[in-house]
This record gives structure tokens, sequence and C-alpha cells, in this order.
């Protein structure tokens, strides 16, 4: 994975020369599905069933993902999962004094509307209020298809040929997340510093997804189950006499689609009974592995992958941004070079889903612009 991701930072005159020899070792994994490579080291289904226990963490099964992006989520778990003390909102509160200490400013509730392009050149953005904001570079974490479709438009003829190559690839999952908010601590209610993965019947992941989008009514594919109050020790100093529990499983965006063009909290009294139903179809898991949370549940939301659209921009609810197949890691687009000048690339998107994928997009694109390998000066905090 290192050379891989690391030709994706280097100037085209040296990607051209050495790039082929320093993706050719990824490749050899990442053009195999999960399926395809754990089906040639054993013939035990259910182990095979096992070993992709946690496919959801990119949404999608054994058969249709990259077998690469499978080893490099596995590889992540080897020594153990990891939580920011004090609760994700510590990511932000750390990184913001960084930015803001150096000049820098960040508003929210700030919607960009195009990516303004003069000759060649990106030059700005134009926010939705109509305000232009001139920059020297512009740089977006807003994924691909957000960046070569709606922010550049018809600026730059040559999107629509790479906002076909990102269509082609697809989107990943999207997904229900139940957020609970509980009237005892985690230690009361002996909740557990893990997460679950729990399955219908049988080790068979695909079926499982293909027997949901075929009935709405079918078991659930898979349910994810995580504790963040018992996994934060700051969580009771903050929160005391408080606890909170996720419940996240797949939901294909065509259910949700007849309300895509209603306002969010106005979706009308249909959708609302949706959520109902789904609210309860999750709880049903959290219950049977942890009954003693029964009757202690105080405050209850469910999002949808409208909420994701809302809050992320993402066209379909899509939680991990383009789909990890295989050719998702043969698509030479998705590099913190675009063909603006001026204009680049970062988040998951170059590199993969989640907030390490994420963050190692922002490491490759600092290092692309800077000319030099980032990770040393980022790591020393300069």
């Amino acid at each position: 994975a290192r050379g891989f991701f690391m030709e994706k930072a280097m100037p085209p005159l040296a990607s051209a020369v050495a790039g082929t020899w320093m993706r050719r070792k990824f490749l050899r994994y990442s053009d195999q599905t999960t399926l395809e490579v754990l089906r040639g080291l054993t013939r035990n289904e259910q182990l095979i069933g096992v070993l992709c226990g946690q496919y959801g963490d990119y949404g999608l099964p054994p058969a249709q993902s990259s077998f690469a992006m499978h080893a490099v989520l596995v590889k992540h778990y080897f020594k153990g999962g990891a939580f920011p003390v004090g609760g994700s909102s510590r990511i932000f509160e750390t990184i913001a004094p960084q930015i803001t200490r150096r000049g820098g400013a960040i508003y929210t509730n700030a919607s960009v509307e195009k990516i303004m392009v003069r000759g060649s050149k990106a030059v700005g953005i134009v926010m939705a209020d109509g305000c232009e904001i001139e920059a020297d570079a512009v740089v977006s974490g807003a994924g691909a298809w957000n960046t070569f479709g709606p922010l550049l438009g018809d600026t730059v003829p040559e999107a629509a040929g790479w906002l076909k190559k990102v269509n082609n690839i697809g989107t990943s999952a999207s997904h229900l997340s139940l957020y609970l908010g509980l009237d005892a601590t985690a230690a009361e209610l002996k909740l557990p510093r893990a997460n679950y993965w729990v399955y219908p019947d049988g080790y068979d992941h695909d079926a499982h997804i293909a027997r949901f989008l075929a009935d709405p009514e079918a078991p659930l594919p898979l349910a994810y189950i995580s504790f963040p109050a018992a996994k934060d020790p700051d969580f009771t100093r903050r929160y005391p006499g408080r606890s909170t529990i996720e419940v996240i499983t797949l939901a294909p965006w065509e259910r949700f689609a007849p309300w895509s063009d209603t306002r969010w909290k106005h979706r009308g009294d249909d959708y609302e009974a949706l959520k109902a139903s789904f609210t309860e179809r999750l709880l049903e898991p959290l219950y049977r592995l942890e009954p003693q949370v029964r009757g202690h549940i105080e405050a209850q939301e469910l999002s949808t992958p409208l909420s994701t659209a809302h809050f992320a921009g993402y066209q379909q609810g899509e939680i991990y941004g383009l789909a990890h197949t295989p050719q998702r890691f043969r698509e030479q687009v998705l590099r913190p070079r675009t063909g603006v000048q001026g204009l680049w690339l970062t988040g998951q998107d170059v590199v993969s889903c989640g907030i390490g994928g994420a963050l190692m997009g922002g490491i490759l694109t600092a290092s692309a612009m800077l000319g030099k390998n980032a990770t040393g000066e980022l790591l020393s905090g300069h």
C-alpha cells in the first residue's frame, strides 16, 4: 500500500516513470475481490464469513469489495481499536486551532456553490450567497463526484469525462444510524468497550444483502452496535449519570428517495412511520445482546440516507464516498492533482474511506502541493 499511495502524490513526470512499478504489488491484490482471495486460501465458507465480518466498515460485501480494502481494514485492527478521549468532536477541536493560529478561518453552515475557474486555473470559490472568495489554490474534500460534478459544473469541459469515470465506480453504501441516550452510566449498565457485528442466519454476507434489497421486510443484513460512552474515559465527567449507544445498518437510498425533495425535520408522517419501523428493528439485536438497557433509553433519533445527504452533501447519502471495488483502485482520476491547475482533491476518495483514509488523503494532498514528503513535518507539528 505504501508505494501505491505514495505514487499518487508524485509529480506527473515522476509518476509516469515510476508509477507502474510502484503500483504493481498493490494492484495484484486490489484487482481481486475479497471473496476470490479467501476462497483461494480455504474452502470453509463459515471461516470466510467470519473473516469478512467487518465488511460493514467499508460497506461492500466480499464478492464485490477489493481485497486490498479488506486487508487494509483488518490490518488496522490488529492492535485493537482506538477512541478519542472526549469523543469524536475532539478531533476537530484539536485541529481547528492549528488552522486559525496560522491565519486560516473556519466556516460552518456556509455552502460552496461553485469552484471559480479562469482559463485553465482554479482561482477561488463562489458561496451559496453569492460571495466570491479568491485563492491561489482550492482543495476540495467534498468528494470526487461533488468536485467534478456540481462544483465545477460546465466551467471545465474535461470535467464531464472525469465525472463519467467516477460514476462508473459507483457510490458506497448508505446507512441508518440509531442514536440512543440512556439514563444510567456505562458502568451501571455494564456496557462493553466493544463493537458488535450482528448478522442473520448463515455466513453468506452477499446473500444477506441481496435478500434485503429484494425484500424490505427481510432480516437486516447486518447490525453494528457501538458503545461510545463505555469507550470514552472522559464521558462520565462531562455527562454524569448518562451513556450512549449507536446501532447502524445498511439501507438502500431508493427506499428514502421519495422524500429527497423534502426538508429536514419536515418530511411528513409516512417518513416518520418508516423511521419508527426501522428503529424497532434496530433495537431488537441490542435488546437481545444487552437486555439490561431496556427501559433505560431516554432519547433516541434515527438518521437515514437523507440525513447524510443533508449534512455531508453526498448525492445518495453514501457514508463512504466511492465504492471500494477493484475498479476504484485502478482509476487514475482519484489522486490529489486534478486536471485543473490550482485545484486539488483530498479526503477519503483519494485513499480509502473512514477517518484514517481521509487523514491519509490529507497527508498525500499536502505532500503533492508542497512537492515533498509532508509526513514528517505534519507529525512534528510544523
